[in-house]
């Protein structure tokens, strides 16, 4: 599923009608990919599937440093195992991947955007350490974030001709 809060303006306050509408895609997606072909593939799981992709897209808790499984578990009102099996399950990766995988694309966005300075990034993305960020940041994208912002400047400048 694509990355839906890169797309929208950052507002202060989440609408009902947003929620609704990521629920709808979440769904479509779930028919698609695991309803018809999951032998195993319960409702309950669609239900925690859509509340993960509502706390992520929507309500950006990756952003939150201390986000961990029992806070995230508290937040969708499930137990931390069954949680953990959907991620794994429908998002192929464990949560850690998952969240970071958020945060390098937040990065990602920050950076191309210039909306704020390297050395204040892993901070703004949710990262507890530089190093983590780093970590993460190449592990995810290929190259350091450094490099990623001058590749990105480089790319805005150059008009692209057909």
């Amino acid at each position: 599923m694509e990355y839906l809060f890169l797309r929208r303006k950052k507002t202060t306050a989440i609408s009902e009608r947003q929620r609704t509408l990521l629920f709808k895609a979440a769904e479509r997606q779930w028919k698609e990919e695991f309803a018809g072909k999951e032998a195993d593939a319960r409702k309950v799981d669609c239900h925690i599937y859509k509340g993960i992709l509502y706390q992520l897209e929507i309500r950006q808790v990756f952003l939150d440093t201390s986000l961990s499984l029992k806070k995230l578990s508290d937040l969708l009102e499930t137990n931390q195992t069954y949680l953990s099996n959907v991620v794994n399950k429908y998002f192929g990766c464990n949560l850690k991947e998952l969240v970071n995988g958020y945060r390098v694309e937040y990065a990602k966005e920050l950076l191309r955007s210039d909306r704020c300075a390297l050395n204040e990034l892993p901070g703004s993305c949710g990262f507890a350490s530089k190093s983590a960020f780093y970590s993460a940041f190449s592990r995810v994208v290929g190259v350091s974030p450094l490099s990623y912002q001058s590749r990105e400047r480089r790319r805005q400048r150059i008009p692209i001709t057909n």
